[in-house]
């Protein structure tokens, strides 16, 4: 059923549920705990983790099946606003025309579904992932957790209000290699940690461009104004939406917000800043002037951090040179460069270190999506929970208005707002049309 565009992003019964809950009532989950699992570690049909999926284009897709393979999920509802999208994962999932849903409100809603998997364009994350946590739902989103500092600051304290489990789509905290190289860089294998230099691609990756601005109807199967949701109103066009809505500034800030938020990510966990930000804030940028893209193509953002954060600065710089992709640890004894599955180091012989009693250790986990499931049950914080996913992406955040302004900005953890700027703290947060609030 087709819906309006509604000034409040939950349903009645969305509404009534969070009312309840905010109310004082206790959530009880709906599936069983790990004790009521089958014999010889199949998984009882009445304790899977019933799942609905929002957003299931490409990155979407992609989690559908990493989560759908896990024997304890069992898919219940798909929702997507381009027909193509929502008919394919219905199809994958076996699901009815039913349970295919253009509104992720109809999701919600459903007592049947216990998390949802979020992977609509950044500028809906905290909007359905606040709606999510008021409904009483898991939490598995994509990164980044929001479009502006607030957002991402008010969807952090409503999940962890109403007690929900999280995973930010980082998945690079799950990625031995990664964990390996910030365990290094933390138990002092590398000497006194002098910066990190996180490099991200430069330029647009245009999926199937290149486009002009050319507004036209939108195409019959997609709801437009539904996917444009918060986001200003713009006329459609080709290039807009799906894939390339990342290098236009209404709906992220390109690869500061689609890289940065794995990169620092990374770079907060190996120099120990999780849950702490930067300080001071410096970057420069290059915008393009001509065409449908107005984010950032070319940048480079420096972050120094308090004397009690082990690393005294961290570089974001985009670069068209992959060999620099990654996060690069550079120390008094040694330097050490973490990407995905490979780690890069000199000395060498840092590659064969075996960690000892009394050397830092890091949160485990091997795989993302189980790792969230595995904390579904057992109620225990994920890899990248809220508290992680906020931080990490709050430092792109700064960094994002320090080079749109093209200036240098004093940061206070402690009030959140920036020192003598106010046009910097207004940039802390946007107007969302039609109502929609986190």
């Amino acid at each position: 059923m087709r819906h309006s565009l509604s000034p409040h992003p939950t349903r009645r019964s969305v509404l009534t549920r969070g009312a309840a809950l905010t109310a004082g009532a206790i959530f009880a989950p709906t599936i069983l705990p790990s004790r009521v699992l089958g014999q010889g570690g199949h998984v009882a049909p009445n304790s899977k983790v019933r799942m609905g999926c929002i957003g299931v284009g490409g990155m979407g897709m992609g989690n559908l099946h990493a989560l759908k393979a896990d024997p304890r999920v069992q898919m219940v509802a798909v929702c997507d606003v381009e027909a193509a999208h929502r008919e394919n994962a219905r199809s994958v999932c076996g699901l009815s025309a039913s349970d295919a849903c253009i509104d992720f409100r109809d999701v919600l809603a459903r007592e049947d579904v216990d998390a949802v998997m979020i992977a609509t364009p950044d500028h809906w994350h905290a909007v359905i992932a606040s709606a999510a946590a008021r409904a009483g739902k898991d939490i598995y989103c994509e990164k980044p957790l929001s479009l502006t500092y607030e957002e991402g600051s008010a969807v952090r304290d409503l999940i962890n209000r109403y007690a929900r489990v999280f995973q930010l789509g980082t998945w690079r905290r799950s990625r031995p290699a990664c964990r390996f190289a910030c365990e290094l860089v933390r138990s002092g294998y590398i000497g006194e940690l002098q910066r990190v230099m996180v490099g991200v691609p430069e330029g647009f990756n245009v999926l199937n461009g290149p486009y002009a601005d050319n507004p036209q109807p939108p195409p019959q199967g997609l709801d437009y104004d539904m996917w444009l949701g918060p986001a200003p109103w713009a006329p459609y066009s080709p290039g807009r939406v799906h894939f390339n809505f990342r290098w236009i500034m209404d709906y992220s800030a390109g690869y500061i917000t689609d890289w940065g938020a794995h990169y620092m990510d990374i770079a907060h966990w190996g120099i120990g800043a999780d849950g702490d930000g930067p300080t001071r804030i410096r970057g420069q940028a290059h915008f393009p002037t001509t065409g449908i893209y107005d984010a950032p193509d070319r940048f480079r953002i420096e972050y120094t951090y308090p004397p009690g954060i082990s690393g005294a600065q961290a570089i974001m710089f985009s670069t068209t040179d992959k060999t620099q992709w990654g996060m690069r640890f550079e120390g008094t004894k040694g330097w050490i460069k973490a990407e995905n599955y490979t780690i890069e180091c000199e000395p060498e012989s840092l590659k064969n270190i075996i960690l000892r009693e009394g050397d830092v250790s890091l949160y485990r986990s091997s795989d993302h999506h189980k790792n969230f499931i595995d904390c579904v049950y057992s109620r225990q914080r994920t890899a990248a929970d809220i508290d992680i996913a906020h931080g990490s992406t709050a430092a792109c955040h700064l960094g994002a208005i320090a080079v749109q302004l093209g200036q240098d900005l004093n940061w206070n953890p402690r009030t959140v707002r920036f020192e003598n700027n106010e046009a910097a703290n207004r940039m802390l947060s946007r107007a969302n049309r039609g109502g929609w609030r986190v």
